[in-house]
């Protein structure tokens, strides 16, 4: 589970203003990870011709999907008019794909009130994940949420009667009902539902510029839709809510709607 540390230092030549200019970006240059990059303050960053946000120390994150394409076109704009091109490769990934047949169509099927309500649900949840707050959280070390048995993980998938079914694009953790959910970096609160139809209780928290954590199947909150919190801090309680076979942690991570294996920011999962 542990992801492999990666740190690319691209230093290029910028002949115009006579001197070396530095990009470092460090993460998994794999599907699904989270890249976080510093240039020089000022510079701005297009990624495949999208524009992103900078701080203004010059920090910034980037993110790629389950199934991104492999390769990126990175571009940095220098205040004195410089432009750099830099090419991403991200490597492959094979994920889990568990085929079952022979379940109940009224399984497969929710009714048409409870497909309402989950549209209504998936958009709050987008509204939360688009914000693009000025919090620089983003850059810590993230910690586990919580520890315990790891019974799922990103981009696995199911087909159930040769129906695919949505990928899974989070990490499940283990654990019984009312044990603490700890925020993994600083942030603040962007989010809190207890019972939304698939996820049951939902919490989402912004750590800045397009990155977030949501937690699902929870049982209770112990924070406030705008509160601050620390890395560490308790902010939630484990439970089965929602379309749950079991207590136990949903950990996902996005940067704006691309969504990111956890695996990619933080480390191994400490003894428990």
């Amino acid at each position: 589970m542990k992801p492999i540390a990666q740190r690319l230092l691209i230093t290029c030549l910028a002949s115009l203003a006579s001197m070396a200019y530095a990009m470092e970006l460090r993460g998994d240059f794999t599907q699904g990870s989270l890249i976080r990059g510093k240039v020089e303050p000022g510079t701005a960053v297009f990624l495949n011709d999208t524009a992103v946000a900078v701080t203004p120390a010059g920090d910034f994150a980037i993110g790629f999907g389950r199934d991104a394409q492999l390769s990126h076109d990175l571009v940095t704009k220098q205040s004195n008019g410089v432009e750099l091109h830099h090419t991403i490769e991200l490597t492959p990934r094979t994920y889990n794909i568990q085929r079952i047949n022979g379940i109940a169509p009224e399984i497969m099927q929710p009714s048409a009130e409870n497909i309402a309500r989950a549209q209504k649900d998936a958009v709050m949840v987008a509204e939360a994940r688009a914000v693009a707050s000025s919090r620089t959280d983003f850059l810590t070390d993230f910690i586990w949420p919580l520890t315990g048995r790891i019974t799922g993980v990103y981009g696995s998938q199911r087909v159930y009667n040769d129906q695919p079914r949505r990928p899974h694009f989070g990490i499940d953790i283990a654990a019984p009902t009312g044990s603490n959910v700890k925020a993994p970096a600083d942030g603040v609160v962007s989010l809190w539902v207890p019972d939304m139809f698939f996820s049951g209780g939902t919490m989402v928290i912004d750590h800045g510029y397009g990155v977030s954590s949501s937690f699902l199947h929870l049982s209770a909150a112990l924070v406030e839709v705008g509160d601050e919190v620390s890395q560490g801090q308790a902010v939630a309680k484990v439970g089965s809510t929602g379309r749950s076979t079991g207590p136990h942690l949903d950990w996902r991570i996005n940067w704006f709607a691309e969504r990111l294996d956890p695996a990619t920011v933080v480390g191994d999962m400490p003894n428990h």
